[in-house]
């Protein structure tokens, strides 16, 4: 009886489980295909085949959802951008922007999150939920930052505003890149207006570039 009762509570995590992870893979594709803003909690439920108040007994909020999102792109980017500057033993300011700017902008849904993670997604969801978040975060801050001691010799504080500059830039960016139709048609149509259209990856790019040799290799200790 007590093997019966294990199996049945592991078949029941195990199904909790997949019922999680089909709401984060509904979320993520109507994410993509809408843009993080026009999708609602119904939306979600309704691509996973299920009543909304029966999707809030998997996560608290929509936040929620679209916060877990947002932390796996941070270990899904952090892990592509780490694989990038590790396979370098030498790198200049500009390549090592060059691999920042080319692996955010190849991310486009993360890009987007990062822009809805401290305006909203932060702000409905438990205090649990954001220290979670958070905690992770900071872990692939720490991994990346080791990398950006590695290659130009940026101390701790340098590399946190290296990443926070890069994140926070390319969440504003994708934003500005991508205006929806009826603006995007405004800015092409009054050539005054071109700069409001931009390019994620090459401004990006460009100011990562300016950072980094601004910010220089970490002063050396000096002996007391």
């Amino acid at each position: 009886m007590t093997d019966q009762a294990a199996f049945q509570r592991a078949r029941s995590a195990q199904a909790k489980q997949a019922r999680e992870a089909s709401i984060l893979d509904a979320a993520r594709a109507l994410g993509a295909r809408r843009g993080i803003r026009e999708v609602t909690l119904t939306d979600i439920a309704a691509e996973v085949g299920m009543h909304k108040s029966a999707l809030l007994r998997y996560f608290e909020t929509r936040e929620q959802i679209f916060l877990d999102l947002t932390a796996e792109g941070w270990r899904e980017w952090s892990a592509a951008l780490r694989a990038d500057l590790g396979q370098r033993e030498q790198a200049a300011p500009a390549e090592v922007a060059a691999a920042f700017a080319a692996t955010l902008a190849a991310r486009p849904l993360f890009c987007d999150l990062l822009a809805q993670a401290p305006l909203n997604l932060e702000r409905n969801v438990s205090i649990e939920a954001v220290r979670t978040f958070k905690l992770i975060t900071l872990e692939e801050v720490s991994r990346i930052g080791a990398e950006l001691h590695r290659l130009l010799g940026l101390g701790e504080q340098p590399a946190v505003d290296t990443v926070a500059t890069a994140t926070g830039m390319a969440g504003a960016l994708w934003q500005m890149a991508t205006p929806g139709a009826r603006l995007r048609e405004l800015y092409t149509s009054d050539p005054r207006l071109g700069h409001a259209l931009v390019e994620t990856e090459p401004r990006l790019r460009r100011v990562l570039t300016a950072l980094l040799i601004g910010l220089g290799p970490a002063s050396p200790v000096q002996a007391s």
